[in-house]
């Protein structure tokens, strides 16, 4: 077989990177997409796109994010509705995962392996024409180059978050999808892998990851998507949705020097809907959140009473999700 063949050959074999999508082209469509497993219903009629750029899944453990992620990969069929990555249904098209990486929460690494073979056999399995070079680059890439010939048992689960996302990367997808990629990572890794998936997505890549943490949103996501018991509950801009979380009415409790007399005062408050005395404190309901603690201690001061504990009871993040889907 001549030299030249050889190389001809394997540059058939080599995924060939198509168009890059731009701003305003639909990568992910989701239409109507419900997904059950005998009387469990895990997504509920969900809809949505997904464009180049950053794009955070937020919800609580179990509202259904892992699931989402598994049939936009492919990976499962839906019980009703369509799946579309670009273009094309992802059910039964293993031609997506030249254009795909994907990142699973709970996917183990080879432990006897090291670093760099995990990551290099991803890259042969993709048909990567230099492996070793595309290995270097995705393992410099997420910052383990000092531990790249280390056994992958050996690592930290930040660490081997961060590996699993060198070998999603090896082959360069158009479409990344993440399924809590910062667990287990510290405050540096964090960082350094928010700015890695920055200059991905600068790059005209169409990334997806979830957590059920507020802040990761805030910090990276240029748009969120919130699922909630299988239900999208609110998706758009980041910062207009964190101002509807913010803005939703809010409980909270006070122990003070004068419960009564601190409630009577606080009742002439336009921010406050409502007062309830019992269990050795005073609970109040407020629509306003900003107004509300802004005006608390000045109310507090003019009746002359001593406020000794103030927090708010409804600031899990199942409460703030219930509410948005309640509205």
């Amino acid at each position: 077989m001549s030299a030249a063949r050889s190389a001809g050959e394997a540059a058939a074999r080599a995924p060939q990177p198509p168009p890059t999508a731009t701003r305003g082209t639909a990568v992910i469509e989701l239409r109507d997409v419900s997904q059950w497993y005998g009387n469990v219903v895990a997504v509920n009629d969900v809809s949505f796109d997904l464009e180049p750029g950053i794009t955070g899944l937020l919800g609580p453990n179990g509202a259904g994010k892992s699931t989402l992620l598994h049939l936009m990969a492919g990976f499962l069929r839906p019980s009703a509705g369509t799946v579309l990555a670009f273009g094309e249904p992802t059910w039964r098209h293993p031609e997506l995962y030249r254009r795909v990486g994907l990142v699973q929460e709970r996917e183990a690494v080879y432990r006897s392996l090291s670093g760099w073979d995990f990551v290099r056999l991803n890259a042969r399995l993709h048909g990567v024409a230099d492996a070793r070079a595309a290995t270097a680059r995705a393992i410099e890439r997420v910052d383990l180059g000092a531990a790249a010939h280390r056994a992958t048992g050996t690592y930290s689960k930040g660490m081997k978050q961060r590996i699993k996302i060198a070998a999603a990367i090896v082959h360069d997808p158009e479409l990344l999808l993440l399924d809590e990629p910062f667990s287990g990572a510290d405050p540096r890794q964090r960082l350094q892998m928010m700015e890695m998936l920055r200059a991905m997505a600068s790059e005209g890549r169409t990334i997806l990851f979830s957590s059920h943490i507020l802040e990761e949103m805030e910090r990276l996501g240029e748009r969120v998507l919130v699922i909630v018991a299988g239900r999208l509950a609110a998706s758009g801009d980041f910062r207009a949705i964190r101002r509807l979380m913010t803005d939703r009415p809010h409980t909270f409790a006070i122990r003070s020097s004068d419960d009564r007399v601190l409630a009577r005062a606080l009742l002439a408050e336009t921010a406050v809907r409502g007062v309830e005395l019992g269990d050795g404190r005073l609970v109040v309901r407020t629509d306003d959140f900003g107004r509300f603690v802004t005006a608390a201690p000045r109310v507090a001061r003019d009746a002359a009473v001593t406020i000794t504990e103030l927090y708010p009871l409804d600031e899990s993040l199942e409460s703030v999700f219930e509410y948005l889907v309640s509205r």
